[in-house]
């Protein structure tokens, strides 16, 4: 049961891991903005919190850039007519770094000499921090807290004489992960970090060249997927057509796991791999690891979805809708009282009674990250009238946290770093509680098992083996231990 020191956090917004952000872009097709917006649509799930575009229409760049979703504003026909031109580039957003303000919203733009330049960046640089004060202290003006504008600066203080060798400088001063679209008045062009940690792939329209973070952004505008853009290689697309560079070092690639556990849609494909059969291994592997006696199987929606389904079939067990979603509910509303937050979390998530009364359920969710949405989902279990509640994690416990673009909470706040199983399970309240080993999601992959001298994806929330230098949390570091010096 909850320690009564304890106290149930119930921000259950907070209690997910977060999407990173979405970019797509365009190169060429009289109808660039209306389509930047659809492929925005398909890629909503990698960020709510804002969506921009900025267009080249031949002689100026057009932005618009908007707090909230796209469907809100780039539906509108009177938005998408004042972003002409044939070249575009779009983001949706959740801040991992800089607040929810209208000045941090993608794509970000400057005035260059030479020309406008446009960015739109997924993943998180670790460095961004360290390089942002120091060009500061050197000078630069910034107008957002978002680590993606350190690499607009560095571009601009460049002396190199054409712009791709002024962009691959800056690429070469960042670390950490990214998959980067940016918009010349010249030039599309795609980046992605040396390990491919965030995804982006080169797409067909018309004979038109599209970047974008998933498949899923093709399928929805009836393009053709050409391929994926490599670990470490800068697509550059231009009417000259495209051109591929491969200015660093060639490193294994280790995209990051949890674009297969969570993150990317499941009609997506990453690196070849159909996310949706991938969720459904690891339910599958699941099951084996971890079988329970009980009746039937219910996901936690709508995520657990597909791993639940590799569960019962591996099993044997009826699956059952036992918790129904709301598809329309934002972020919860500001509750004034604690009964009141109580009822507002049945929003979002509500007990089917009818599939669940009288049954032992194994419910089954693909991660846990603080547990609070856990213990209330069980306890709605319970009073639907489950008789037994056998909770199933399709991912190996979140123990460590993220610096590449997906938002979690510091250590401290991490269920598995805080607590045993055995303690995890009392928490949350269910009668048994399993997590997928780290080998298992790796057989799940299509491996043997985790390759600890050379991991084939990134997976340090499971871990803690990061894959770059942290210089910003090492900065941060002896920053604290020098205060603490003085302070003694």
């Amino acid at each position: 049961m909850i320690p009564p020191e304890e106290p149930l956090d119930l921000d259950l917004d907070g209690d997910r891991l977060r999407e990173e952000c979405g970019v797509f872009g365009i190169f060429g097709h009289p109808h660039a903005a209306a389509i930047t917006a659809l492929g925005l649509h398909a890629l909503q799930h990698r960020g709510q919190e804002a969506a921009g575009i900025v267009t080249f229409d031949g002689s100026r760049f057009q932005s618009e850039r908007r707090l909230g979703l796209v469907g809100d504003h780039f539906s509108n026909a009177a938005t998408i007519e004042r972003l002409p031109g044939s070249a575009a580039v779009g983001h949706v957003r959740y801040s991992t770094t800089g607040e929810t303000i209208l000045r941090n919203v993608q794509p970000l733009f400057a005035e260059l000499d030479g020309g406008g330049l446009a960015v739109a960046h997924n993943g998180n640089l670790t460095n961004g921090l360290t390089l942002r004060r120091e060009l500061i202290r050197q000078g630069a003006i910034c107008q957002s807290t978002s680590d993606t504008e350190a690499i607009l600066h560095l571009v601009a203080r460049s002396r190199r004489p054409l712009i791709m060798e002024r962009f691959i400088e800056a690429l070469r001063q960042i670390e950490g992960a990214y998959a980067l679209v940016a918009l010349t008045n010249k030039k599309l062009i795609g980046a992605r970090d040396p390990l491919g940690i965030r995804p982006l792939v080169l797409g067909e329209l018309d004979n038109c060249p599209i970047l974008c973070s998933e498949t899923c952004a093709l399928d929805i505008i009836g393009a053709k997927f050409v391929r994926d853009v490599e670990n470490g290689e800068i697509v550059v697309i231009s009417r000259e057509g495209v051109q591929s560079l491969r200015p660093f070092p060639p490193k294994a690639m280790r995209p990051c796991i949890f674009e297969y556990i969570y993150f990317a849609r499941p009609d997506s494909i990453v690196h070849g791999r159909p996310v949706y059969a991938a969720r459904k291994a690891t339910g599958a592997e699941l099951a084996r690891e971890a079988p329970a006696a009980a009746d039937v199987v219910v996901p936690v929606p709508d995520s657990g979805v597909p791993a639940a389904l590799g569960y019962a079939q591996t099993c044997g067990l009826p699956f059952e809708l036992g918790i129904i979603r709301n598809h329309y509910v934002g972020r919860t509303f500001i509750q004034p009282t604690q009964a009141i937050r109580e009822l507002g979390v049945r929003l979002k998530h509500n007990a089917n009674r009818a599939a669940v009364a009288g049954k032992r359920i194994v419910l089954i969710d693909d991660s846990i990250v603080r547990g609070t949405t856990s213990v209330k989902i069980v306890q709605m279990m319970r009073e639907a009238g489950a008789a037994e509640v056998h909770m199933r994690i399709s991912s190996p416990p979140i123990a460590y946290p993220d610096y590449y673009g997906i938002d979690t909470p510091e250590r401290d706040k991490l269920l598995a770093a805080r607590m045993s199983l055995e303690e995890m399970r009392s928490f949350i309240g269910v009668d048994s509680l399993a997590f997928l080993s780290i080998d298992g999601i790796y057989r799940a992959m299509g491996y043997e098992k985790r390759d600890d001298a050379n991991p084939q994806f990134t997976d340090h929330c499971f871990t803690g083996d990061y894959p770059t230098r942290l210089t910003d949390r090492i900065g941060e570091s002896a920053k604290q231990l020098s205060l603490l010096a003085e302070a003694g």
